[in-house]
């Protein structure tokens, strides 16, 4: 039976490499509809380029190989997004900046190596944050432009991954990666009601659940990670077992879960994120899952005192050890920071030119960050739980801002805040201590817009964070697709 395009379309990562296995779906067929969903949707500016010749290429050879082989690929004919951060040999690496707008990859991430091996194929580079230092894909480059959200072109897709998941979203790839400082996996994922998993970290070496280091171009070696995401948990979980090796998941029963709900984090909501997130909760609830209230009062406080000392002074070490060991077009900070096209992310590098979070950085290393992990560890143990739940973000998306990239913004009638640090709020406590995090749907606001919930777990805990993904997506659902992800952002804003 051929599969229509609209059925192609629909397909998550899981079917569409069920459908090649069995000789339902030829790999450049489906190579072919997905380049031309791209072309329909490119007001969305999710990608940087689109590597079409290679695709087909790489899909027409998909198709020729004997059952046996091709059944003996897990990801066989499996289209992928991969943000433009991240090594890809012979694509350009541009992280969304002028001054490496030119620069080709001499090598690929060890993490997208192993999807390629297992059969998958890049459809092409996806837009972002430029360097990644933001939370709205508002990428003011000539090279980029701004991301924007399928589900309202006039909205934020989240960032600094928001190419990746407007791509995912808009039925473009079924899945891709992106990459996670403070949540950058886990924002758009949110924002545009898809899955985004940030692996653990913990304090690197064995810890490290993925291991890209000098193939991304970096912010912090202490918390970067690249983070697959997709239209389903398992979807990611199968990314995930494909790039670790991990053994399948094992079912999690909704009786036996203990999950933390950390006040925190479920105050200070806009109405209407918190609306759907409560009904999430109560659906949960009615399903057998045990909800435990937190207090965890030192949680965003201690984070908020060591994220930017951590993070910004790593930049400033980080970034031009990448530019040598890759050979980019330039070579120190300074010559990439004088060619940053966005007004916020100019801003920050400012003060990573001076190193501005320098003297805090030890004492956030050896005082700071041991404190926040052993909150959470304690937390986890004292009470029994299996995860911590709370809304990914504490606002939906918001209006695109092209002409700083970032502004304020004010939630349920507080005063402003910082854009930024409004949608890190409740990501970042997690990144800074290394540990895994998962951002599952659970619903639109009545605007039509998604919300998203988030998992924590205990570090190391990512396959039975999935697990435990699966099944509340079980009970949540997943949000209908985008309508207007091919429209354009005037007549959107009309319609």
């Amino acid at each position: 039976m051929t599969l229509s395009p609209a059925d192609q379309l629909a397909l998550t990562a899981h079917e569409a490499v069920d459908a090649v296995h069995a000789g339902r779906l030829k790999a450049l067929d489906y190579m072919t509809t997905l380049l031309a969903r791209a072309e329909a949707c490119a007001a969305l500016n999710a990608f940087t380029t689109l590597e079409a010749d290679y695709a087909l290429a790489a899909a027409a050879r998909i198709d020729a190989m004997p059952s046996h082989d091709k059944a003996a690929l897990p990801l066989a004919g499996l289209p992928i997004a991969v943000k433009a951060n991240i090594n890809v040999e012979r694509m350009q690496t541009c992280a969304g900046t002028p001054a490496l707008a030119r620069h080709i990859a001499r090598t690929t991430a060890p993490s997208v190596a192993k999807l390629m091996a297992a059969g998958a194929i890049v459809l092409g580079k996806t837009n972002m944050h430029e360097l990644a230092v933001g939370i709205t894909s508002t990428n003011l480059s000539p090279h980029a432009q701004p991301v924007r959200n399928p589900y309202d072109l006039t909205k934020i897709p989240g960032g600094s991954s928001g190419g990746t998941a407007a791509a995912i979203a808009a039925r473009i790839v079924p899945a891709g990666l992106g990459t996670d400082t403070g949540g950058s996996t886990r924002i758009p994922a949110a924002l545009t009601g898809i899955v985004g998993l940030r692996p653990s970290v913990g304090n690197g070496g064995a810890e490290r659940r993925y291991h890209d280091a000098h193939a991304v171009v970096p912010i912090s070696h202490t918390r970067d990670t690249v983070g697959p995401m997709g239209r389903t948990v398992a979807d990611v979980a199968l990314l995930d077992r494909v790039i670790t090796g991990a053994a399948a998941l094992q079912q999690v029963p909704l009786h036996t879960l203990r999950i933390g709900l950390p006040r925190p984090c479920w105050q200070a909501l806009d109405s209407t994120l918190e609306a759907v997130a409560h009904a999430a909760l109560d659906r949960l609830a009615a399903a057998g899952v045990t909800f435990v209230e937190l207090e965890m009062s030192d949680l965003l406080p201690l984070s908020e005192r060591i994220s930017l000392a951590v993070a910004f002074h790593e930049t400033h070490e980080d970034i031009p050890a990448w530019l040598v060991a890759n050979d980019a077009p330039v070579r120190t900070l300074e010559a990439l920071a004088a060619q940053i096209a966005s007004p916020d992310v100019r801003r920050i590098y400012e003060g990573v030119l001076v190193d501005a979070f320098g003297a805090d950085y030890h004492d956030a290393m050896r005082i700071g960050r041991p404190a926040l992990q052993q909150l959470y560890g304690s937390t986890f143990e004292a009470q029994r739980l299996d995860a911590l739940l709370f809304p990914t973000t504490p606002l939906p998306a918001v209006t695109i801002d092209e002409i700083e990239g970032s502004s304020m913004v004010a939630i349920g009638g507080r005063e402003p805040i910082d854009e930024m640090a409004a949608y890190l709020r409740h990501t970042d406590p997690a990144s800074v201590a290394g540990l895994p995090g998962l951002s599952v749907a659970a619903g639109l606001t009545s605007a039509g817009l998604p919300v998203g919930l988030e998992l924590d777990g205990p570090l190391g805990s990512d396959r039975r964070l999935l697990a435990i993904g699966i099944a509340f997506e079980a009970v949540l659902g997943h949000p209908a697709a985008p309508m207007q992800a091919s429209s354009s952002p005037a007549t959107q804003a009309t319609a």
